[in-house]
């Protein structure tokens, strides 16, 4: 088969981000299908581009011998303010929806058009193509769109709420097939009439990472030989909350041997490193995001991880990708989620869970396991088990047969009519 994926967020192994669809793409190729993935020039992490000058379209074809010339990635035109504000970001989602489209109409010989949300413009651009090239049409849920951006408050005027309400049961009604990555969005799913979502959760190539790996060069080169590391890795953003982790922070001033790393990049990075410096935080440090086939020493470094988000209902439903790399990295999380991803943590006895939105219980846990180094080394190889069993992303991805998968709902769909 070959299958097309329209992703604007898409990143390769190389660049900074989540690599779910890079490392599944592969699998599909191994596997004897041909992928094209249509994704942004602009870095959905970082906002930033390669290009001086951004192209309509550029060409990137994955020579691994392994894959055999099978998976392209074509680089589709984007407006680049995508960080800029609430409606250059929508400018940046529409133009790449348009952009991709276009493109996409000289992709030939498509059998499945794959589009994954969010931003769920671009599931829109896959819906058109999979139905002029009579394709079959899978829409993936990565997260709850327009839902979450209405708990967050960046979403409030009510016609475009009921407009992106309108566009998302669109969607599910359309599809040949919707899949999620968590199973706390099935629900959701199921309210919009989807009967049998499938679930391809969100899971971690544990060949990428070694627990027994002690982190001694990045150590070294950030001059953190001694301390114990407390290390965030991921988006600087308003669902992250790390104003939290700077609170806790300031509360483990006088905690000499206790660093906190803030690793990655985003929109309200800047305004953090402001208010770090605002508040003298020498125990602190900001790190540039690195690319995920990097990450390694830089988990290996650390001693305990950090996973946090804002303290809304709406996020129990998430499955976040660093939650995963930390375990396979052999690392206890501190873990400021509640809901599905606080049940794979306490099963696995891999970390600690504190509330969300507490900076005192942020400190308090970090502290603890900073006190005793034993404890978290057996969270952290307590994690690596379980995720070797049970979120290994090859095994997982056994799953993604997209012919399988898609006439097996079909087949469904006609049998419940």
């Amino acid at each position: 088969m070959h299958v097309l994926l329209i992703h604007q967020a898409f990143a390769t192994l190389d660049e900074p981000g989540g690599t779910r669809h890079h490392e599944l793409a592969r699998y599909l190729v191994k596997q004897g299908h041909r992928v094209t993935i249509i994704a942004s020039p602009v870095s959905y992490l970082t906002g930033s581009t390669a290009y001086k000058r951004i192209p309509w379209v550029d060409k990137q074809v994955d020579h691994d011998p392994d894959l055999g010339g099978r998976l392209t990635v074509l680089r589709s035109y984007t407006y680049p303010a995508l960080h800029r504000s609430f409606i250059h970001r929508v400018f940046s989602f529409l133009s790449f929806m348009l952009s991709s489209f276009i493109n996409g109409l000289g992709v030939r010989h498509i059998d499945l058009v794959w589009g994954t949300s969010p931003p769920i413009f671009q599931g829109g651009t896959a819906w058109a193509l999979a139905r002029l090239k009579r394709a079959r049409f899978v829409f993936e849920v990565r997260d709850l769109w327009p839902a979450f951006a209405i708990a967050v408050g960046v979403l409030q005027n009510r016609a475009l709420i009921r407009a992106s309400e309108w566009f998302e049961h669109f969607l599910y009604r359309h599809a040949d097939l919707v899949m999620a990555n968590s199973p706390g969005f099935v629900p959701h799913i199921t309210r919009h009439g989807v009967k049998q979502p499938a679930l391809i959760a969100n899971g971690v190539d544990i060949s990428m990472f070694n627990p027994e790996e002690d982190g001694t060069e990045f150590r070294q080169a950030h001059n953190l030989q001694g301390k114990y590391i407390a290390l965030y890795a991921g988006a600087h953003g308003m669902s992250n909350d790390l104003g939290i982790i700077l609170q806790a922070a300031a509360l483990l001033m006088k905690r000499q041997d206790i660093a906190i790393v803030l690793m990655g990049d985003g929109k309200d990075k800047p305004q953090l490193q402001a208010q770090a410096e605002a508040m003298q935080l020498h125990n602190l440090f900001f790190f540039p995001p690195l690319p995920k086939n990097q990450m390694e020493q830089a988990l290996a470094a650390a001693d305990a991880c950090i996973a946090i988000l804002k303290p809304i209902e709406l996020y129990k439903t998430v499955y976040p990708n660093k939650v995963f790399d930390y375990m396979a990295a052999g690392r206890p999380v501190i873990l400021a989620i509640d809901g599905v991803i606080r049940d794979v943590i306490e099963k696995a006895e891999g970390g600690v869970f504190v509330p969300p939105g507490n900076p005192q219980a942020m400190a308090d846990a970090i502290c603890d396991l900073a006190d005793h180094p034993d404890k978290g080394r057996k969270m952290g190889l307590n994690a690596r088990s379980f995720v070797e069993q049970y979120y290994d992303r090859k095994e997982l991805a056994q799953v993604l047969q997209p012919q399988h998968l898609v006439d097996d709902h079909v087949r469904r769909a006609g049998r419940d009519a």
